[in-house]
């Protein structure tokens, strides 16, 4: 009776298989061994960092290992950006993104020191935040007709803070610009608090800031909301009207946040951390956090993200040009 030689070559190339996946599911079952830093390419006390942190302290309880925030200001995020980018595919390094650095920065700058698609694992999108048009209590405007009219008899003498070039903090203020016909300059920062610090101090006299970081200064009285950059009204100031309704139609502008990984992270890996951030997302004390900072949670399965972030990218590109900012 003839055999094969090879009688047991599927049960053969099965365990083959199944020697291949296993390190890599160990790994995932043993991650996290040790604390994981998310990179925060924008200043402490900026929308950027105080989401990092809400979600860092659910992350820290959920996975049993510390979440640290890492600071890494300047060139409107590319520096931490880059950082992330080039950090070991081992899941021990996050980066907190923003439609600067993953939609908009590509189309701003010449010269880009990573490539937002290539060099990044997609985890989820974390919060979709409005911005919020705020001045200097000791201004001459109380509403949006009246910034308006006061910019066009003053062109060029009335200036907008941002959190650096190419965020959406700054295009948000060049749509203004160009939608509204005014001549208002932008002054770009290293991240959003040192921007809200001189508002507040006068150094500057308006500025569209993300929910999260002006809010408090809002209800302090320290700032005056003039609008939200939003179609619809924020839940969390329903008296501010939309920028559409106070005297721009057609203007609209929404600012979010992502979770990524370096780009090569373990497959594992990637499902495990998107598991642990749409359960801290779904968590009610972390949604109740995120509502009073004007922030809207938002999670969603990694593919679904990248895609999201490809139509963010050609959204972004169309403002970038037809405004003609640029960062160079």
């Amino acid at each position: 009776m003839n055999r094969s030689p090879f009688p047991r070559r599927p049960f053969l190339l099965a365990a083959l298989a199944l020697a291949a996946a296993t390190p890599f599911a160990a790994t995932a079952q043993a991650y996290p061994a040790k604390p994981i830093t998310v990179i925060v390419p924008f200043a402490a006390g900026g929308t950027t960092d105080i989401l990092a942190r809400v979600i860092g302290q659910a992350l820290t309880r959920d996975l049993g290992q510390s979440v640290i925030v890492d600071n890494r200001s300047g060139a409107g995020g590319n520096i931490g950006a880059q950082l992330a980018a080039k950090a070991p595919a081992d899941g021990y390094t996050l980066f907190m993104g923003t439609v600067g650095t993953h939609a908009i920065n590509q189309s701003l700058y010449k010269k880009m020191p990573f490539d937002p698609i290539k060099d990044f694992a997609p985890l989820t999108r974390v919060a979709m935040v409005p911005n919020l048009l705020v001045a200097n209590p000791g201004k001459p405007y109380k509403t949006v007709k009246e910034l308006i009219a006061y910019a066009q008899k003053n062109p060029g003498k009335v200036n907008f803070g941002s959190s650096g070039s190419g965020s959406s903090i700054h295009l948000s203020g060049e749509l203004f610009n160009a939608l509204a016909k005014v001549d208002m300059v932008h002054v770009p920062y290293k991240g959003s608090a040192p921007a809200v610090s001189d508002l507040i101090g006068g150094q500057i006299d308006i500025m569209f800031d993300n929910m999260p970081s002006a809010i408090q200064h809002v209800r302090a009285g320290k700032l005056r909301p003039l609008a939200v950059t939003t179609a619809k009204r924020s839940p969390e100031l329903p008296d501010v009207p939309t920028i559409a309704e106070a005297g721009v139609p057609g203007y609209e502008a929404t600012s979010w946040f992502g979770m990524f990984a370096p780009a090569g992270t373990p497959a594992p890996i990637v499902a495990k951390l998107n598991g642990a951030l749409v359960k801290a997302l779904a968590d009610p004390q972390v949604k109740k956090k995120l509502a009073e900072q004007g922030a809207e949670p938002y999670s969603e399965k990694p593919e679904q993200f990248a895609e999201f972030i490809r139509q963010e990218t050609a959204k972004w590109s169309k403002v970038v040009k037809d405004s003609g900012a640029s960062a160079d």
